[in-house]
């Protein structure tokens, strides 16, 4: 049964907001970089804001005024937004969906599912695009924002990562299922190790939340499970730390990059 994927694709599906006069102004300077807006709370004043808003005439991005409240929502961090806020286009970013109705679908595919720290998901973009995966699924619900904490983890990666974007990641696996995807979760025990044996050419790999590992809903849909074989005494690994063993993996095998 296919699951409900909006009509229309979402604007968190084009683009990464950043926040913050130094991270706006270091992203309109970025020549590789395509800003599509500036927004500009109607309370910010000063030289800094005034760069920003020349910087950004300059590139041509637009630029509108808005309530300080606007900025705030948006930002999603009141605390931090110092009254700007950017889209910045992410051009390899697009709706899983999308991106499974390709002529070329992704072989491998990392599933984000409940990583909730900004590090691991700005680390796990890193790894998996310097790897040459494909795709990595990053859920706009259960999964932290992608924010600028997540850019400056990823050393400013994850505005050009292969992101494929949906409402969770149980939806998630369910469209990759449909479209013929083994469901491999990655896990501290249990299923075949990662370095034994054969891999599917094509597959999702499931990597579980730093608390609660894979999530109930998309355990459903597990069809597989691997290991990554710890002689040491060591129970597991960090996430982002297991998601680059799995990536490199695939790329000495062959399956990836």
């Amino acid at each position: 049964m296919l699951l409900n994927v909006p009509a229309t694709p979402s604007p968190k599906d084009r683009f990464l907001t950043v926040y913050g006069r130094k991270p706006v102004l270091e992203a309109l300077a970025d020549p590789t970089l395509t800003v599509d807006k500036v927004l500009v709370a109607d309370t910010a004043r000063g030289q800094g804001v005034r760069e920003i808003i020349d910087a950004a005439r300059r590139s041509g991005a637009r630029v509108s005024r808005v309530t300080a409240h606007r900025v705030k929502v948006l930002a999603g961090n009141g605390k931090q937004d110092q009254g700007v806020l950017a889209d910045v286009v992410a051009p390899r970013m697009h709706p899983l969906a999308t991106a499974l109705d390709a002529k070329a679908a992704p072989r491998s595919v990392l599933l984000l599912d409940g990583i909730t720290t900004p590090a691991n998901v700005g680390m796990i973009l890193r790894t998996a695009t310097a790897a040459g995966i494909d795709g990595i699924v990053v859920p706009r619900r259960g999964v932290a924002t992608l924010d600028p904490l997540v850019v400056k983890a990823s050393a400013g990666v994850a505005f050009r990562a292969p992101m494929l974007r949906c409402g969770t990641a149980a939806e998630a696996a369910g469209l990759l299922r449909e479209a013929g995807y083994p469901i491999l979760a990655l896990g501290a025990s249990g299923g075949r190790g990662l370095f034994e044996g054969e891999l599917p050419r094509r597959a999702a790999y499931v990597l579980g939340g730093e608390t609660g590992g894979v999530s109930p809903d998309v355990r459903e849909l597990v069809t597989g499970w691997v290991s990554i074989p710890m002689p040491g005494e060591v129970e597991s690994l960090n996430v982002a730390s297991a998601a680059a063993v799995l990536c490199f993996e695939l790329v000495r095998r062959g399956l990836q990059g």
